[in-house]
Order: C-alpha cells, then sequence, then structure tokens
C-alpha cells in the first residue's frame, strides 16, 4: 500500500511540477508520476546537502511536497535536455 501511495503523491508532485515549467514534454502520467517520485528523493538529497536534514542512518529520504516539486522540475529540465538531444 506504501508504494501506491508514494506513487499518487508522486504524481501529484510531477503534475505540480509541469504545471510550474510549462511546455512539451513526451511520456503520460507513468513519466509524470515517476518524476514526482525521483524529485522527492532528489528534494530530500539537496535537503540534506543544505540544511542537514533529509538523511536517516545514511539513506536519503523522501522530501515534503514543496521540496519534491523542486526536485522534480530540476529532474523536468534534466529529462527535457535529454530528450532533445536524442532527438
Amino acid at each position: 500500500m506504501s508504494w501506491l501511495w508514494m506513487f499518487v503523491v508522486g504524481l501529484l508532485v510531477g503534475i505540480v511540477a509541469k504545471f510550474l515549467m510549462p511546455g512539451k514534454d513526451p511520456g503520460g502520467f507513468i513519466v509524470t508520476g515517476l518524476l514526482g517520485i525521483g524529485g522527492m528523493f532528489v528534494g530530500g538529497w539537496l535537503s540534506g546537502l543544505l540544511f542537514g536534514t533529509g538523511t536517516i542512518g545514511g539513506q536519503i529520504q523522501p522530501a515534503g511536497f514543496i521540496g519534491g516539486v523542486i526536485g522534480a522540475m530540476i529532474l523536468l529540465a534534466l529529462y527535457r535536455m535529454f530528450i532533445r538531444k536524442k532527438a
């Protein structure tokens, strides 16, 4: 059940990140959900670097909603650069 919940929250984070960074993106809701989940972990990692939080026992913990959106926006920008260079 926690995987399903993480995907739903990741999907919401990914949707907000795509809304804040308008433009044409390849991929559907699965890619959006994966970007959101990845963004939550990138946000947790950045939180650990900047504020000394985000890790428990050396493992990166997911960030909150705002940190997840920031992380998802970073991943979305990287995703767009990679896809455009490939195409």
